[in-house]
């Protein structure tokens, strides 16, 4: 079953009776105004997906890209409803613009096809967080160098810091040496003068 709408932000559909292993794609495609005829993609816009039951219990609520696929399981036969909702406000900004939504439900696929697509977005999912990990690692491994130079730069500064004061202090220790030496040899050579010793 395949449906399409040229709504502006959303879209709903009943489905009379929906058995649990069915896949559910979807696409998003947008006007083009200069070309007069819908873009191949979507850039920038998603679709919030909202499915309820006919006792109006939410099945799924999940916000996707401009396309994706979403699976859930109805635990009772009956009528459901797949509303499909644009989370974009640049629509409403520009009064020509509309959305093509293309809606393909495959009905009676096998649970293994379901658990395959379910397995690649584990592993999508996976991978997204493993990469974002990586990139956490790498901007700690950069702190730490950064951190690491400062203070080899902190320990350069104070040995040089170090160094001088002790060269002061031996240099000012020679001063008063000398002064006193001096001192002593001028008052000495005074008394003699003086004929005070």
């Amino acid at each position: 079953m395949s449906d399409s709408s040229d709504s502006e932000r959303d879209f709903c559909i009943r489905i009379p009776a929906l058995p649990p292993s069915t896949m559910r794609t979807f696409k998003i495609q947008q006007w083009d105004m200069d070309r007069h005829d819908f873009l191949e993609a979507a850039p920038g816009l998603g679709m919030f997906v909202t499915i309820t039951s006919y006792h109006e219990e939410v099945l799924l609520s999940k916000l996707f890209g401009p396309q994706g696929t979403f699976y859930f399981t109805s635990h009772l036969p009956g009528e459901h409803v797949i509303c499909l909702e644009s989370n974009s406000t640049r629509l409403i900004s520009f009064g020509g613009s509309r959305l093509r939504i293309h809606l393909d439900i495959r009905i009676g696929e096998h649970d293994l096809d379901t658990a395959i697509a379910q397995a690649k977005d584990k592993v999508n999912e996976v991978t997204f967080k493993l990469e974002h990990l990586i990139e956490q690692i790498e901007q700690i491994l950069k702190e730490q160098n950064y951190q690491r130079d400062r203070e080899e730069n902190f320990r350069m500064i104070s040995e040089d810091t170090n160094s001088n004061v002790l060269w002061w202090a031996l240099a000012q220790t020679l001063i008063f040496i000398s002064v006193g030496i001096f001192q002593m040899k001028y008052l000495k050579d005074f008394f003699i003068a003086k004929k005070v010793v």
